[in-house]
């Protein structure tokens, strides 16, 4: 099941005058939210939905062909607004997800009190590198 999440958004780099077409699709198939921008696939969060409304995002990736254009950022912050609009929490295990909730405190709100995840982005890696 394939839920989309169409969003308008200013573009990246100051040469280009045309606005970009954000789309956000909850791929629950694969378990990932899926951004798209112009139609093509840029980056994917890999989730998995617990009871009763709590996400645990797990894995942030970006294609390598978009990497630096601010994918991960823009794709973590769409989660994290569409987690919001549905009235859930998150668990952040990913580090990418981890560092962004550390240069914010926008969406403290989210994290889950009793399953925060990881309170930092070395905790996250370090976890990650030993296989937990």
């Amino acid at each position: 099941m394939r839920r989309n999440y169409k969003l308008e958004s200013e573009p990246m780099s100051s040469e280009e005058q045309v606005p970009e077409t954000e789309q956000l699709i909850d791929n629950t198939d694969q378990g990932r939210f899926e951004l798209y921008r112009d139609g093509d696939l840029v980056g994917w969060l890999y989730y998995t939905h617990l009871r009763p409304n709590r996400y645990a995002l797990k894995h942030t990736e970006v294609e390598s062909s978009h990497q630096g254009q601010g994918v991960g950022g823009a794709l973590v912050r769409r989660v994290l607004d569409e987690v919001r609009t549905r009235e859930g929490t998150i668990t952040a295990i990913c580090p990418f997800v981890v560092g962004y909730l550390s240069r914010t405190t926008a969406y403290a709100d989210l994290v889950d009190t009793r399953h925060p995840g990881y309170s930092d982005r070395a905790a996250a890696e370090s976890a990650l590198a030993n296989g937990r």
